[in-house]
């Protein structure tokens, strides 16, 4: 993992297309803004974590579904 050192209103560039800027620090917090085309999704780590179990949940759904209508045809 790549670890920078950035302040308040300072970027770092994600190739060319997506810029992370360090919008403001409160204490342990810090806000950053992101800059990306809308075809890179963007995703907090629990809402990321959140879409994956779904899509997953999802798939499972799918395979007994197809498994069950194999048996019945």
């Amino acid at each position: 993992m790549l670890v920078l050192s950035r302040q308040r209103d300072e970027s770092i560039y994600i190739g060319d297309d997506i810029v992370l800027t360090v919008v403001d620090i409160r204490g342990d917090k810090v806000r950053l803004g992101i800059k990306a085309p809308n075809s890179v999704p963007v995703h907090r780590e629990e809402v990321y974590e959140a879409i994956r179990k779904e899509a997953a949940g999802k798939e499972v759904l799918e395979i007994t579904l197809q498994k069950q209508s194999k048996i019945t045809a």
